[in-house]
């Protein structure tokens, strides 16, 4: 058989650098503003190949658009499109790029030249920036074949680094003209470019006109009226002078608030008189509290089984009118233990642990558990752990425990702890029910003033 031999030119064309395409491969779309902007993802060679395709504007992903992305066109939409077709073959995963080039007419943005005329009145263009950003001007006109179009950069110096002029892009428009285009890039915005006006100047035959636009700071607004712009640098510096006290205040604020969040809401709860108790959950249930606690009464426990059954109770339910459930006082002896306490966890809004080194015994793990299970599953009840010894190490808590939304410990410093108006019988009160209860005291009682 005969050699068949054939010669093929392949032409490589380069990506510009940082960008996602490049600018010699771009099919350009003039759209009007207000009009319907569609752009179509669709490539006539590799659409049945195509797995998926994503929209890319100036290189940044549009996030949840519709394949064709449809909207009315404004000004702001100007810019590259690139569609990426992601597609399949033997095995491996390529992608395609399709790249249009939409600049929006129409309205006040642009501007026509005609031969020997020039329209009299200068217009002004504001834009507001952040410093640090990137922005780009683009300067459009309806142009005839000959005429250009060139910006002048404040004071005309074009050396200044972070600012780079394009070049000069025509598309022949269906009346015969030219809509030219030429876009000012400004690199990482600084002080120098504050209320700099760039002119972009379109140029005809024995006539010129010019636009600009005004560099401002993200919201500030100037009304501008005629020819001349002045800004009064008082007025910019008292706006900023009253937007950082503002935010100063507000940062205090909320500092305090998180710092005092406890104080506030039961100052809340007192001068509402806002009971918890009487709607929702917390309805109906004949404890605020059950405390579960090591019940081996031995000497070197004798402190924890003290604060459990005697502290507790003494200024939760004597000075704050709470009602708590006590193993020791209010389970019936001789019946179901284990039945009576999974009851009391049931009627009761909190369950309150006194924890220890010692206390996960086999008498109180079920108290645990099935606080956990009504906290967890049923939603009945909230659990509050109190470190009454220095734990350290809380491996031996159930797992399960760290799934609550709030597993705060309340730490236990008997030197710091005795007054009723300490940081932990607030925290305590905190996680309480709020109740609109008057707390049950003996006459001859004499507590510490709040």
């Amino acid at each position: 058989s005969r050699n068949d031999t054939h010669d093929w030119k392949l032409n490589v064309i380069p990506r510009t650098k940082h960008s996602c395409f490049t600018e010699k491969r771009v099919t350009s779309k003039v759209v009007e503003v207000k009009k319907s902007l569609q752009i179509a993802c669709e490539h006539n060679y590799y659409q049945q190949l195509v797995n998926r395709t994503v929209l890319y504007k100036n290189c940044e992903k549009i996030e949840n658009n519709k394949n064709p992305f449809l909207k009315n066109a404004e000004y702001k939409d100007q810019g590259y499109y690139t569609c990426v077709f992601f597609l399949r073959h033997n095995g491996k995963l390529f992608n395609v790029t399709k790249t249009f080039n939409i600049t929006i007419v129409g309205g006040k943005m642009n501007f026509r030249i005609r031969k020997k005329q020039i329209f009299s009145k200068i217009r002004m263009l504001v834009v507001n920036f952040y410093l640090g950003k990137d922005i780009q001007l683009n300067c459009s006109a309806l142009l005839n074949e000959k005429d250009v179009i060139y910006w002048h950069t404040p004071g005309n110096n074009k050396s200044d680094p972070n600012v780079h002029e394009g070049n000069m892009t025509r598309i022949r428009t269906s009346e015969g003209k030219w809509l030219a285009s030429r876009i000012l890039r400004i690199k990482n915005i600084n002080t120098r470019n504050l209320n700099s006006s760039y002119n972009c100047t379109a140029a005809s035959e024995g006539s010129t006109d010019t636009k600009s636009f005004l560099l401002l700071l993200k919201g500030v607004r100037n009304f501008i009226f005629g020819n001349t712009v002045d800004i009064p640098g008082h007025v910019f510096t008292r706006g900023m002078i009253v937007a950082v006290v503002i935010s100063v205040m507000v940062v205090c604020l909320v500092t305090v608030g998180v710092i005092y969040r406890v104080d506030l809401v039961l100052f809340y709860r007192h001068f509402m008189g806002r009971d918890e108790t009487l709607t929702g959950n917390e309805y109906g249930k004949t404890y605020d509290a059950f405390v579960s606690y090591l019940k081996e009464c031995q000497p070197e426990h004798g402190e924890e089984h003290a604060f459990a059954v005697e502290t507790l109770p003494r200024v939760l339910e004597k000075h704050f009118g709470y009602k708590l459930c006590i193993f020791e006082r209010d389970v019936v002896p001789g019946g179901a233990v284990v039945d009576e306490i999974h009851s009391l966890i049931e009627k009761s809004r909190r369950l309150i642990i006194v924890l220890s080194k010692s206390y996960m015994s086999s008498e109180v793990r079920y108290e645990l558990e099935s606080g956990l299970h009504e906290a967890l599953v049923e939603r009945k009840i909230k659990i509050i752990l109190i470190e009454f010894t220095p734990v350290g190490d809380f491996s031996f808590l159930p797992q399960s425990l760290k799934l609550l939304k709030s597993h705060r410990v309340l730490k236990w410093k008997a030197d710091k702890s005795l007054s009723y108006n300490s940081r932990f019988w607030k925290n305590l009160l905190y996680l309480m029910p709020a109740k609109a209860v008057k707390p049950c005291r003996d006459e001859s009682e004499v507590l510490p003033v709040l």
